[in-house]
């Protein structure tokens, strides 16, 4: 493989840690306060799934979201912080990957309406996919320097 200034693996650890800052910057722009004291995120997710056209979603938010909207949004929120900090710092590298991919697949599916919102996480879990299986965690992460999944 030929490449231009760096390697192909180098070009992968750019590409997981450009992965990681999209993760970050989400969390950076979401209204915290809101999130949590108001909670605007569930509200809105709720009416999203209320409206689905398929009766799975609105089913499975009924029964997992909406119970412990306080408790989701704080999943939510930290877990877009985690997925930003482990692929930046390539640590747990693997389980991120995985992590953002389960979580844009729930993002695509809760927001099958929305076309750039369909767009965005289609991109990130493609990003993600080509990252674990090139095992991206290879080269500028934590994991290598500290041994893991070698």
């Amino acid at each position: 493989m030929q490449t231009i200034w760096f390697g192909g693996a180098e070009w992968l650890a750019v590409l997981r840690v450009g992965l990681g800052l999209w993760w970050l910057e989400s969390w950076r722009h979401k209204d915290k306060k809101g999130w949590f004291e108001r909670g605007t995120g569930i509200a809105w997710a709720a009416d999203v799934a209320e409206k689905h056209r398929w009766s799975v979603v609105r089913t499975g938010f009924r029964r997992i979201v909406a119970p412990r909207p306080k408790l989701m949004a704080y999943v939510v929120v930290y877990a877009e912080l985690a997925l930003g900090l482990g692929l930046v710092a390539g640590f747990l590298t693997p389980v991120a990957l995985v992590g953002g991919l389960l979580l844009n697949l729930l993002y695509l599916t809760l927001m099958i309406h929305d076309w750039a919102e369909q767009g965005q996480n289609a991109m990130m879990g493609l990003i993600s996919l080509v990252a674990l299986f090139a095992m991206s965690w290879q080269t500028w992460s934590l994991d290598d320097a500290i041994g893991l999944f070698p």
